[in-house]
């Protein structure tokens, strides 16, 4: 019976998804790849602005944990234009503030198409 427990145990394990283990998400989209739109508010962000939305900038709480575990404020996030969109859309950036505490020049940022469903990790030509 114990021998059983312990099979279901690992089974169980084998079952959690990475994410939920602390895992950062493995889908990553070159920069260059990204959708012009997408470029275009990491530009902004590079520079810190002007943003076209009140809430570009805001604590992103990573509530769907599908990010790296980071402390509250770690990450902001950003809309992404969407051309013919009558609202802001279901396309982001999240930025997270990094090494540098700054996400203008922290290089870690997370592109998403589907309203925080999936992140794709933004690399440059580098892979970074």
């Amino acid at each position: 019976m114990r021998r059983f427990a312990a099979l279901i145990v690992f089974a169980l394990l084998l079952a959690v998804p990475a994410w939920a283990m602390g895992a950062s998400p493995a889908k990553t989209i070159a920069q260059s790849d990204l959708p012009v739109e997408a470029r275009q508010t990491l530009e902004l962000i590079a520079r810190g602005g002007p943003f076209s939305n009140r809430q570009d900038g805001v604590v992103f709480g990573n509530r769907e944990k599908l990010l790296p575990a980071q402390t509250r404020g770690y990450y902001r996030e950003y809309t992404v234009r969407t051309p013919g969109a009558r609202d802001r859309g279901a396309r982001r950036i999240v930025a997270g503030s990094g090494g540098t505490g700054d996400v203008r020049t922290s290089g870690e940022y997370w592109y998403t198409d589907d309203h925080y469903a999936s992140f794709a990790r933004v690399i440059d030509a580098k892979g970074k």
